[in-house]
């Protein structure tokens, strides 16, 4: 499974392009040395065979130190799961069981997965662990088949509002049925960012859904989907208390100036990203010592992925609050209340305070 809630990070590594073992130190150097020595051959699936479109001019800012780029690099995006040990899940003994509520259960192989048609789509991913100005998004370009047009052929039955996904550990989530055949982006993805899908990140085929927190929607080594209603099954994480439905508050984060930090006077960049998957950012503004302003945006990509923006601020000398909301594409300005991230998403203002000399 991809996305884990903070209450169990004894159970799993969080990665941010370095590994970090939040488990006892016995064992895991082990653990680390065998995902070294029985890693799989990621070259085995060969990507490349749709030419993605070019970003709209405008749509990545470039230029300023310390912001987030568009695309988040596969050594630096984020990683949060409950895989002590990474799954080794082969290319050619990969396979997808379709079964539960549906009228043609099938199995796909990454043979028949691989003559699909072939799409790319940029999708940023959050966790809900994501705590107000953390770390745990990051935004790919990701190549894979739609998810949609598979379950609509195995026949989802009436009544299905729930898709049971395993992983290759036997890790199961659950996924609302609606919002993955709704017409978004619903992949299973092979690709990420021009390159076979990175061992840690679920190679060979992992689950991309946009506008949902990765534990109800992010199924990385998925082998199994079963079609089922959220009475019959409560997945791992809603029995632990988690919403069920999951989807992605707007929210937005400062990258540059960090908080603590010492400025100097005159002109300073503030900037950083902003997002509201599958709803799109339609305003960010910048407030300084409670006074707000508009930020400058860049063109959106699409409604699922974020939004960088930036301010520029003539600082004069003292100690500043400098904020950040945002308001989506529905017409909602995120709220300035401060919540924690269980049981759906973090909220309220990411805030810093820099002092200028």
């Amino acid at each position: 499974m991809s996305e884990v809630p903070p209450v169990s990070r004894r159970r799993f590594f969080a990665i941010g392009g370095a590994t970090a073992a939040v488990a006892a130190a016995a064992g895991v150097g082990g653990q680390v040395l065998q995902d070294k020595r029985f890693s799989v051959n990621t070259s085995a699936v060969k990507i490349g065979q749709v030419k993605a479109p070019k970003l709209a001019r405008g749509t990545e800012i470039t230029g300023i130190p310390g912001l987030s780029p568009f695309y988040t690099p596969n050594a630096g995006f984020y990683r949060v799961d409950t895989a002590l040990v990474i799954p080794q899940v082969p290319a050619s003994s990969w396979q997808l069981r379709i079964h539960g509520m549906v009228d043609h259960p099938m199995t796909l192989t990454l043979d028949d997965l691989m003559k699909l048609p072939m799409e790319d789509h940029d999708v940023t991913l959050t966790c809900v662990s994501e705590t107000v100005g953390g770390g745990y998004i990051g935004n790919a370009r990701w190549q894979g088949t739609m998810l949609a047009p598979i379950l609509k052929k195995a026949g989802v039955q009436k009544g299905a509002s729930q898709i049971v996904m395993r992983d290759g550990n036997g890790m199961n989530l659950g996924v609302a049925t609606d919002p993955v055949l709704d017409g978004r982006a619903s992949m299973l993805a092979i690709g990420m960012n021009g390159a076979a899908l990175p061992q840690a990140h679920g190679f060979p085929v992992r689950v991309v859904v946009p506008g949902l927190y990765g534990y109800v929607s992010a199924c990385k080594w998925v082998v199994d989907m079963e079609l089922t209603t959220f009475g019959a099954f409560n997945a791992y994480w809603s029995q632990r208390g988690w919403s069920q439905q999951a989807p992605i508050k707007t929210e937005s984060r400062i990258d540059t100036p960090k908080h603590a930090t010492s400025l100097a006077a005159g002109k300073v960049m503030v900037a950083g990203v902003a997002w509201a998957q599958h709803r799109g950012i339609e305003a960010v503004e910048v407030g300084i010592d409670g006074k707000w302003r508009p930020a400058t945006l860049a063109a959106q990509d699409t409604i699922d992925t974020w939004r960088q923006w930036y301010y520029p601020w003539q600082a004069t000398p003292g100690r500043h609050t400098i904020q950040v909301r945002a308001t989506d594409k529905a017409g909602y300005t995120q709220t300035a209340v401060m919540s924690k991230p269980e049981p759906n998403g973090a909220t309220g203002y990411h805030t810093v305070v820099v002092t200028v000399g």
